[in-house]
């Protein structure tokens, strides 16, 4: 069984939380487009909830980039190990 790609990006197994939800919060200075901040707005739109969503997403996709990154040599090697000498289940499976 090799290791692909579309395996590892949907399930990377984490040791630890992203972030801690229970931290407390802190004021930050941003700048937005005024346009969209305006429609932002008039919409209702929570914009510090908005924008922790959007930067978990971001952290969690980066912290993949990143697992990947440092794992691709482990497993290329498994995936060449698995090539050249199969898996040891091979000789136990009925399917």
């Amino acid at each position: 069984m090799r290791i692909g790609y579309a395996q590892i990006v949907r399930e990377i197994p984490t040791m630890e939380p992203l972030y801690d939800p229970q931290a407390p919060k802190k004021a930050a200075n941003l700048s937005i487009n005024a346009d969209l901040l305006t429609k932002a707005r008039e919409m209702n739109i929570n914009l510090s909830a908005t924008l922790e969503q959007a930067l978990a997403a971001t952290l969690k996709q980066r912290q993949r980039e990143r697992w990947l990154a440092d794992n691709k040599d482990a497993m290329a090697a498994y995936n060449d190990h698995v090539e050249k000498h199969g898996v040891f289940s091979d000789g136990l499976r009925s399917f």
